[in-house]
């Protein structure tokens, strides 16, 4: 969808530059990608064949195991396609389709656990009231707020970024099409518009961090108000899995977008943007399998189901 552009393709920044170097990130990036879909494919599963996963808590984890499919498969196929083929070349159209669909399912994942982090705070701080604040309508209302305002958001980043005549060359430093690298090669002062939608995301995206801070306040005051132990134990294994999932998804893109210019390198660039684009995806089924035992039990007697029915 090129306008007054002048840019018919994108090159992406390369992991290797030897032969064997390349065929060895292949291996690596397909070895993640399938880890990635066994785990998440396999809570997909989990949660859809078990009735007593049909909860609130376990709807939200199927929603946020379909984004992090959505977005691993966004940037990894074409690297691995890259390494394999020895090309470093993406169209103009493939690189807005990466920029919308990273965009999108980046910011539907990150509604999406604000959600989840109200959905422990309700669990644990109103439990009376979970039944009224989380039926199955409320459920599916915010899930597709999530992903909703993600299409909108991503929409939004990808019309007016790639509305601007791009005349600066082309060479993105990053495995992966995202907005601030394509911003660099307009050759418009328009570019500003987009600049301000940045800062709009941001802010929003503030404002959720800053609801999870306050949910997990108060769940941490009433946790620690229980008198029995076994009780706290239940509530730390249902709410720590989620908290290490938000806390690794941030602290992967603070350290990607907060680091100081004096420290940055295209090496390093490409190893922070790999940690939150790629890492939380393929890390995400396996933390929240860890510590809960009911979606460990089914995961189990999935696996069991799916070798007696191979034998």
């Amino acid at each position: 969808m090129p306008n007054s552009s002048s840019v018919s393709e994108f090159l992406l920044l390369a992991f290797a530059d030897t032969r064997e170097l390349q065929l060895l990130h292949f291996a690596l990036f397909l070895g993640i990608y399938l880890a990635a879909l066994l785990g998440n494919g396999l809570i997909l599963s989990a949660v859809a064949c078990h009735h007593h996963l049909h909860t609130p808590m376990y709807f939200f984890l199927l929603n946020l195991a379909l984004l992090d499919l959505g977005c691993i498969s966004t940037t990894l196929p074409k690297a691995m396609a890259n390494a394999l083929w020895d090309t470093r070349a993406i169209s103009y159209q493939g690189c807005a389709a990466q920029v919308l669909f990273f965009v999108f399912f980046i910011g539907a994942e990150y509604s999406l656990l604000t959600i989840m982090a109200y959905d422990r705070y309700v669990a644990i701080c109103k439990p009376l009231h979970y039944g009224s604040l989380l039926s199955s309508r409320a459920c599916a209302q915010m899930a597709a707020a999530a992903w909703g305002s993600g299409f909108l958001n991503a929409v939004l980043h990808t019309a007016n970024t790639f509305s601007l005549p791009l005349c600066r060359g082309n060479a993105v430093d990053q495995f992966f099409c995202e907005v601030p690298h394509i911003l660099k090669f307009s050759c418009s002062d328009a570019y500003l518009r987009e600049v301000g939608a940045l800062v709009f995301s941001v802010s929003l995206g503030c404002g959720c961090f800053v609801f999870i801070v306050f949910s997990y306040v108060q769940f941490f005051r009433a946790v620690l108000r229980m008198p029995s132990e076994q009780g706290r134990h239940k509530a730390f294994s249902t709410c720590l899995p989620h908290l290490a999932v938000v806390s690794l998804t941030l602290s992967t893109a603070l350290v990607a977008y907060l680091k100081p210019p004096s420290i940055s390198s295209p090496s390093l660039d490409l190893e922070v943007s790999f940690l939150y684009s790629v890492v939380p995806p393929a890390l995400n089924p396996l933390i929240y399998s860890m510590r809960n035992q009911e979606l460990k039990h089914a995961l189990w007697k999935l696996i069991g189901y799916m070798l007696l029915w191979h034998q």
